[in-house]
């Protein structure tokens, strides 16, 4: 069974890498700090297996479950944490169990033996999950992982069945509808168009052209979005100073 291991202190990582060194037909393909980079090695080395620590910097561990879920084949999830209060939760994203630290040997065994039981079915996808929104959004660039931390989001544009999100470094296209994310990302984006949502923190203003037509101005930046007249109204909300 191949198994990567996550958790952001290191004692913690080299102790659960000495209990799976006890044990028969167990490979340690790596060890990770933090829960974002345990989804992009998981996509680049395929674990049967993430032990992964609840409580992390860039991207907890039920967020990280998300984005597992999404990898095909998905990993089996153990959680290992040192509190027993996140267990519902753990359960709802389908993890094969959760162990509360300090961590048995012979109650670890029991949990991989249920993960070798495990199918490789895709785990059921978090809805409010990890207790709160996400942090970051998934997407598949030439074969590759990207996570796209949602702070760093300009805007997000409806393409067909996909939804084109424009970031801080460029593009990518995501499986996710629009409404989806208006409604998890609310308080975060506003909607300007019945396709488009913006940051609420890069609206600079709104600008008028000479054929009536409105536009949202984003900040640090010489591109402008089209705002439907259905929406205006509640944009303006949003936006002060402007000259419409």
């Amino acid at each position: 069974m191949k198994v990567l291991i996550v958790d952001d202190e290191p004692p913690a990582r080299a102790r659960m890498a000495s209990l799976l060194a006890e044990l028969d037909g167990i490979e340690v393909l790596g060890e990770t700090g933090d829960g974002r980079t345990a989804v992009e090695l998981s996509a680049q080395l395929a674990p049967d297996l993430v032990l992964l620590d609840i409580s992390m910097p860039l991207m907890n561990g039920l967020e990280a479950a998300h984005h597992l879920a999404t990898l095909d084949p998905a990993p089996a999830v153990i959680f290992c944490t040192a509190y027993d209060k996140h267990a519902l939760a753990a359960f709802e994203a389908n993890a094969v169990d959760y162990l509360v630290k300090p961590i048995r040997l012979e109650r670890l065994q029991a949990a991989l033996a249920r993960a070798q039981r495990y199918s490789g079915q895709t785990l059921a996808k978090l809805h409010s999950a990890a207790s709160a929104q996400r942090t970051h959004l998934c997407a598949r660039m030439r074969g590759n992982l990207v996570m796209v931390a949602v702070a760093d989001i300009d805007y997000l544009i409806a393409d067909d069945k996909y939804v084109r999100v424009h970031h801080a470094r460029g593009e990518v296209l995501i499986e996710e509808s629009l409404k989806t994310l208006e409604a998890e990302f609310e308080q975060r984006f506003v909607r300007i168009h019945r396709n488009c949502l913006v940051a609420k923190n890069r609206i600079a203003g709104l600008s008028r052209t000479s054929d009536e037509r409105i536009f949202v101005r984003l900040a640090d930046s010489n591109e402008q979005l089209e705002v439907s007249r259905r929406n205006l109204p509640a944009l303006r909300k949003f936006v002060k100073g402007t000259s419409v």
